[in-house]
């Protein structure tokens, strides 16, 4: 793996060298946020750094002792040992540093709007979709994020024809981002008397959740419209229009929510109408840097197949990396990680060759 040239390191301990001395001498408080928020990215980075040329230093100590003819046997023969073993360390830190510089996604650290919908398969994707929105909300408890459900159309066998949620906590979006696509499930219904495996499917989409200041809405590009909602099977019919739809007229985006609280229908319907938006901006920027897509785990096209969960032989299978787990137990109980980790190590490297592709 090729290794930064020292030029570039000196100039990134320099720059945080500068950053930490202006941090010290204080100033107003959006001047401070900005130098620390720098300031917080490069610290893994020069610390890397540091312990890289610590590593060089010992590298070059062994290999003088190791040619050092008026030096014991067997201490040369010690050098040479540990030679090999400094070595393999300098060389993960080299890699380390390549990945800490590697171009961050901007909405790694935001909260995620989760939207799962059932697809084709009837009841059955319903149920499938209802297993999705558990297993992801387990990996959130696992993972001390909190989930809030926006909006839900239950099916009528169980289980949802459509979910949204929040999913708050630190780096959610970034180890969230690469569930979107099309999820499918083979596994033989609770319904079904001949025990044939059934095959249906249900669709992920995780957007970052957009603030304010990431997507102005104007006033006049939006129509708003409330409508009369009432409870599950049409029991306890709200006396007021409570439901409230959100169209956002220049896209076309619709968005919905029917809680008991106008107020509260409003504000959600807003919040899922920014991820939208934010979401869409980002695939317009995407498409235009076709190049740099390519690098991505998938296309990102929400009708890619990306996983399949199939219960009958326990397994599930990533076909964007081809990976197959034999733990769909645990895999649907929440334990994401392992799918997560190759995930992100599949587009780190691929970000590494296209970087390598450009030198």
């Amino acid at each position: 793996m090729a290794v930064l040239p020292l030029a570039t390191m000196d100039d990134i301990v320099k720059r945080f060298a500068y950053l930490e001395n202006e941090m010290a001498r204080g100033g107003d408080r959006d001047s401070f946020a900005k130098l620390a928020s720098e300031y917080s990215e490069l610290e893994d980075v020069v610390r890397a750094i540091h312990a890289y040329r610590d590593g060089e230093r010992e590298v070059r100590e062994l290999k003088a002792l190791a040619a050092d003819p008026k030096s014991e046997k067997e201490m040369r023969e010690l050098a040479h040992a540990e030679l090999a073993e400094a070595e393999g360390r300098l060389e993960a830190l080299g890699g380390e540093i390549q990945l800490l510089l590697l171009p961050k996604d901007a909405a790694d650290e935001k909260d995620a709007i989760l939207e799962i919908r059932a697809g084709t398969g009837g009841s059955e994707a319903a149920l499938f979709a209802g297993d999705l929105f558990r297993m992801y909300s387990r990996y959130a408890e696992l993972r001390g994020w909190k989930v809030e459900v926006l909006s839900a159309s239950e099916g009528d066998a169980g289980g949802y024809k459509e979910v949204i949620a929040n999913v708050r906590g630190k780096g959610v979006f970034s180890r969230l981002k690469f569930e979107s696509g099309v999820h499918r499930v083979q596994r033989v219904p609770e319904t079904e008397a001949g025990g044939r495996i059934h095959t249906s499917a249900a669709t992920v989409a995780v957007l970052p959740e957009a603030e304010e200041i990431d997507i102005e809405i104007r006033s006049e590009d939006i129509r708003i419209d409330t409508m009369r909602s009432s409870g599950a099977g049409g029991q306890h019919v709200n006396t007021t229009d409570s439901a409230v739809r959100i169209t956002h007229l220049p896209t076309g985006i619709v968005v919905t929510s029917s809680e008991k609280s106008q107020h509260q229908n409003r504000a959600r319907a807003m919040q899922v109408l920014r991820a939208r938006l934010l979401d869409a901006e980002r695939s317009r920027a995407d498409s235009e840097r076709s190049e740099a897509r390519r690098v991505q785990v998938g296309s990102g096209d929400r009708s890619e197949r990306i996983r399949t969960y199939n219960f009958p032989q326990g397994r599930v299978t990533d076909h964007r990396i081809n990976l197959t787990l034999y733990k769909l137990d645990r895999v649907i109980e929440g334990e994401l990680d392992e799918l997560v980790d190759a995930l992100v190590s599949d587009h780190q490297a691929a970000q590494l060759a296209a970087v390598g592709s450009d030198a």
